[in-house]
């Protein structure tokens, strides 16, 4: 807990210190080129990675957490992390011009194991059909203290 509660300060004071760029998107060539980041509306600023990446007809999403849309508050217990968690994964994907039946790979990191099947029985009400390949690990202390937090690589339905 303590652990959790000194990463959260840290990324706070380093937010309200400048010392974390805010640009989303660098110049020049390559594959994090304006066109190439998704950004998400509402989204807290100030951290040091873009929501998405789109590049090669594959759509890389950064880890989402169980936060509330435009904060840093997250709602108590796995379920209701994991459920946010997936929805703001839906938003990311909304916002790269994709949906949940466009990923094909998740990678689920948890910070205590034990949690597994109550995340998993919320992860698994997503997905109509058969789900996507996914990954599960335990983790020691995740950002901003979550319970949980996911990855996801998706098709770009956009390139044929």
């Amino acid at each position: 807990m303590l652990r959790s509660l000194i990463r959260v300060l840290a990324v706070g004071f380093a937010l309200a210190a400048g010392a974390v760029p805010a640009a989303h998107a660098q110049a020049g060539p390559g594959a994090r080129t304006g066109d190439n980041v998704v950004n998400v509306d509402g989204e807290p600023e100030g951290f040091p990675f873009s929501p998405a990446i789109k590049a090669g007809g594959m759509i890389y999403l950064s880890g989402q957490v169980g936060n509330l849309p435009g904060s840093l508050e997250m709602p108590d217990g796995i379920e209701a992390q994991t459920r946010q968690a997936m929805e703001n994964i839906r938003t990311v994907l909304e916002a790269a011009g994709a949906s949940l039946y466009d990923v094909v790979k998740c990678t689920v990191f948890l910070d205590d194991m034990e949690d597994y099947w109550p995340m998993n029985e919320v992860y698994a009400s997503f997905w109509d059909g058969p789900p996507p390949a996914r990954s599960a690990f335990g983790a020691d202390g995740l950002a901003l203290g979550a319970l949980l937090e996911i990855e996801c690589l998706a098709r770009d339905p956009a390139v044929r």
